[in-house]
């Protein structure tokens, strides 16, 4: 193991304030840039001087960075639906992906935007998988943002907003709702028949559907429906009661006008 001692460390710290860059006296000592960075961090905290944090590491919760509402309502729609956390040992710091089906690529970049715009200092990424794309983002205060993080299937734990989600949320609905549609919902063309004039005709009509196993998620999804005035019944498909249907036409209207089909 190299050790550095206390001659090194103080011939290091000299040539720093002219200008030197970490890398450059790193490289003639013969020293890892790391440790150059950490005497140079360690000796500006004893003097006093002010430490200037990378905005990549600023948390709107903890820090009060700056947190584009809108955008978070969507992706927290996003989250619930196919979205998780991932602490993994090799990774410094969680990540944050949601898991898209490459039939809407549209979806797929508009989730990078949304990454983008919560996280502007910190980069993205896509992941191929079978027949989708895992859109990511590493943070280290992911679990203070998304607080519905736990062990487990989100279906197998309650999920319930905080007040600071909910103010979010009530403000910026329909971007909840249309993440929720984007992640775990569909706009689909029902059809039936009628008899007209001794005719049976065909008639086509759009519907939303939306699907989650979570009791709460669902009851989000509806409550904020609920507050927006769109009309939604309750129905099981194949046996499943995780469904809930649009189907009147001033409400498929309405959700037509602010979520639209998959793209």
């Amino acid at each position: 193991m190299n050790t550095h001692g206390t001659e090194v460390r103080q011939k290091v710290l000299a040539l720093l304030p002219d200008g030197a860059k970490n890398t450059e006296v790193a490289r003639s000592f013969g020293i890892p840039p790391g440790t150059v960075g950490y005497w140079k961090h360690v000796d500006r905290v004893k003097r006093g001087e002010p430490i200037t944090v990378r905005p990549s590491l600023l948390c709107p919760r903890c820090d009060g960075r700056d947190l584009d509402k809108a955008a978070y309502s969507y992706l927290l729609g996003l989250y619930l639906g196919d979205g998780h956390i991932s602490h993994y040992a090799k990774h410094k710091v969680p990540s944050l992906m949601i898991t898209l089906d490459d039939a809407w690529p549209g979806i797929q970049a508009g989730t990078e935007r949304a990454l983008r715009t919560v996280f502007p200092y910190n980069a993205t990424c896509r992941v191929r998988s079978k027949g989708a794309h895992n859109i990511k983002v590493y943070f280290k205060h992911l679990d203070c943002l998304f607080t519905q993080h736990g062990p487990g299937k989100k279906h197998e734990r309650a999920i319930v907003l905080e007040n600071w989600q909910r103010e979010i949320v009530d403000e910026h609905p329909w971007e909840f709702v249309r993440g929720l549609i984007h992640s775990d919902g569909c706009r689909i063309t029902n059809w039936t028949t009628r008899v007209v004039g001794g005719e049976r005709k065909r008639y086509e009509y759009p519907r939303y559907f939306f699907t989650n196993v979570s009791d709460d998620i669902r009851q989000l999804f509806t409550g904020t429906l609920d507050r927006l005035g769109v009309d939604r019944t309750h129905c099981t498909r194949h046996g499943n009661p995780y469904n809930i249907s649009v189907a009147r036409k001033a409400s498929v209207a309405l959700l037509d006008s602010h979520v639209g089909p998959k793209y």
